[in-house]
C-alpha cells in the first residue's frame, strides 16, 4: 500500500531506521567522455536525518514492493527521472539490522546523465564522476557502502569478434559480477582501466580471474 512503509523500525535496542519494511536508494550510472562513469547523487536537506552530505536518491519501501520498484519509484520522486529512462543491472542488500531490517541498493544505467529537478529532501542533485564521489561529505551508511559498489572501469576490444557492431550497442555499462563486484564496461581505447576479456562461459570467467566478462552478464 502506497506510504505504508514510512516510519522507523525499531530495534531491540532502541535504534531506528527508517523504513517500517526496510529502505532502497538507487545507484545510477552515466557514460562520461573518454569511457568514464558519472553517479548521480542527493545533497541531502539539513533537516533530514544525518543531512547536508551527499547520498543515494531513495527511501521507505511499502509493504508491497520490491527493492527495486521502492528504489525506481523513489528517484523518480526524488529526481523526476523516470523509470523507463534508466535499465536496472543489479542490486545488494548494503546494510542490515538484528530487527530485520534492510537497505538495499539498487544499480542502474542511463544513456547519458539525465536533467534532474529535485524535490524538498534535497538541496541540489549532481552527476558525480565515480572517481571523485570520496571527495564528497558522505552520509555514513553510503560511505561505508560505496567500496563495495564503486565500478571498476574496463576496455573492451571489439576488434575481430564477429558481433562486434552488436556488442558496441551495449556499451558502455554497468556489469554485475556477483561476488567479484561491478565493472564500467566500455570500448574507448583511451579511456580508464585495464583490457577485459569477454569469454564464453561463467566457468571460464571464474577460472580466469581478473577483468573477465561472459556474453551472458552482457547481454543481461
Amino acid at each position: 500500500m502506497r506510504g505504508d512503509g514510512d516510519g522507523w523500525a525499531l530495534g531491540a535496542n532502541g535504534v531506528r531506521h527508517w523504513g517500517r519494511f526496510g529502505a532502497a536508494g538507487l545507484l545510477l550510472r552515466a557514460p562520461l567522455a573518454r569511457g568514464g562513469s558519472a553517479v548521480l547523487l542527493q545533497h541531502r536537506a539539513p533537516w533530514s536525518h544525518q543531512g547536508d552530505t551527499w547520498a543515494l536518491p531513495g527511501g521507505a519501501r511499502d509493504s508491497d514492493e520490491s527493492a527495486v520498484l521502492a528504489a525506481v519509484r523513489e528517484a523518480w520522486e526524488e529526481t523526476g527521472i523516470k523509470p523507463d529512462a534508466i535499465t536496472v543491472r543489479g542490486e545488494r542488500v548494503t546494510a542490515s539490522a538484528p530487527s530485520g531490517w534492510t537497505y538495499t541498493t539498487v544499480i542502474a544505467d542511463a544513456e547519458r546523465p539525465l536533467p534532474t529537478t529535485h524535490n524538498l529532501e534535497s538541496t541540489a542533485l549532481a552527476w558525480i564522476p565515480e572517481d571523485e564521489v570520496e571527495s564528497r561529505p558522505l552520509h555514513p551508511g553510503f560511505a561505508a557502502a560505496w567500496p563495495g559498489l564503486r565500478a571498476a572501469p574496463a576496455r573492451l576490444s571489439l576488434v575481430e569478434l564477429a558481433d562486434s557492431a552488436r556488442l558496441a550497442r551495449l556499451l558502455p555499462r554497468t556489469v554485475d559480477l556477483a561476488d567479484r563486484g561491478f565493472l564500467w564496461l566500455h570500448t574507448d581505447l583511451r579511456g580508464p582501466g585495464d583490457y577485459a576479456h569477454l569469454l564464453e562461459s561463467d566457468s571460464a570467467a571464474v577460472e580466469s580471474g581478473g577483468l573477465a566478462v561472459t556474453r551472458a552478464q552482457l547481454l543481461s
